[in-house]
C-alpha cells in the first residue's frame, strides 16, 4: 500500500464516503501478513517508496507463487528477481497478468506504462556477457517507475565505442556501470562524468577473476571519485539505489 493510498482512504473516511469498518478491513494486514514460511512486509512501500521485492533464488516454486499473489492483491507493481521459467508458469496460475523478462530473470506485474519521474537512468555494460546483470538492473529500474536507457558492449577493450556515446552519459541523471573481468569500465566512465555512478561487478571472467572478486576490488579501489559499488551480480541493488537518487533529483511527470 502506497502512502497516497493511505491518504486517500483517510480522506474518504473523513468525508463519510468510507466506513470505519471498511477502512479497518483494508488496513488489517498492515504492517505484515504472516504466511508462516514468509512474513510479507506491506509497510515496505510506506517506508522506502517501493513494495517488498521477492528474491526467488532459494525459494520453492510454490512459495514464490504464493508470495507473488499476496503482494499482487495489495500492491502494484510487483517485482520478483532471480526467477526462472518454472516459477513464472506457477505465478501465472495465480496472477495471469504477470510478465517474465528472460534475460533479466525477473517477473513483473503491472509494469508502469510510462516513467513516474523525468530523470533518466543509463545502464552501461562492458561486454555482451554482462547483459543479464545489466538487464536485471534495467528492468528493476523500469518497474520502479524510471526511464531506463541501455548502452551495451562498450568495454575498455574498444574504448572508442564508449567515447562515441558520451552524449547518453551526460544526459542521464544516474549511471549504472556493469562490468566483469577487471572491472575497469567503472573508473573510465567515472572519469568522464559528474553524474552519480553505481558500479556493479559481475562474475564474468576467467579463473583469476575469482567469480567477480577481482572486478569488485578494482571498483572499490577506483581512482575516479564518487563511484559507489554494490555486490557482485547485484543488478537489483544498483537499481534500488539509482531509483532513490533519481526520485530525489527528478521532478514527477505531469
Amino acid at each position: 500500500m502506497y502512502r497516497s493510498d493511505i491518504e486517500d482512504l483517510l480522506h474518504r473516511v473523513a468525508r463519510g464516503n468510507e466506513s470505519v469498518e471498511d477502512a479497518i478491513s483494508k488496513l488489517q494486514h498492515l504492517p505484515y501478513r504472516d504466511l508462516h514460511f514468509a512474513k510479507i512486509d506491506h509497510h515496505r512501500c510506506l517506508r522506502s517508496g517501493f513494495p517488498e521485492v521477492i528474491f526467488c533464488q532459494g525459494k520453492t516454486i510454490e512459495q514464490v507463487a504464493v508470495i507473488f499473489n499476496h503482494l499482487a492483491e495489495e500492491h502494484s507493481p510487483v517485482l520478483a528477481t532471480r526467477a526462472n521459467q518454472e516459477m513464472y508458469r506457477e505465478v501465472l496460475k495465480y496472477v495471469p497478468g504477470a510478465t517474465y523478462y528472460d534475460l533479466a530473470r525477473c517477473i513483473v506485474y503491472h509494469m508502469p506504462e510510462k516513467p513516474l519521474r523525468e530523470g533518466k537512468i543509463l545502464i552501461i555494460s562492458a561486454g555482451t556477457a554482462d547483459i543479464p546483470v545489466a538487464e536485471e538492473a534495467a528492468v528493476c529500474c523500469e518497474a520502479m517507475g524510471n526511464l531506463a536507457e541501455r548502452l551495451y558492449d562498450v568495454g575498455v577493450a574498444g574504448i572508442h565505442r564508449l567515447l562515441d556515446n558520451q552524449d547518453q552519459i551526460h544526459s542521464s541523471t544516474v549511471v549504472i556501470v556493469v562490468a566483469g573481468m577487471e572491472g575497469a569500465l567503472a573508473s573510465v566512465v567515472g572519469g568522464l562524468t559528474d553524474r552519480p555512478l553505481i558500479a556493479v561487478p559481475t562474475s564474468v571472467g576467467y579463473g583469476a577473476s575469482f567469480g567477480g572478486l577481482a572486478a569488485l576490488l578494482a571498483m572499490l579501489n577506483s581512482c575516479a571519485s564518487g563511484v559507489g559499488v554494490v555486490n557482485i551480480d547485484n543488478g537489483f541493488g544498483a537499481a534500488a539505489l539509482a531509483n532513490s537518487i533519481n526520485r530525489l533529483c527528478s521532478a514527477p511527470v505531469r
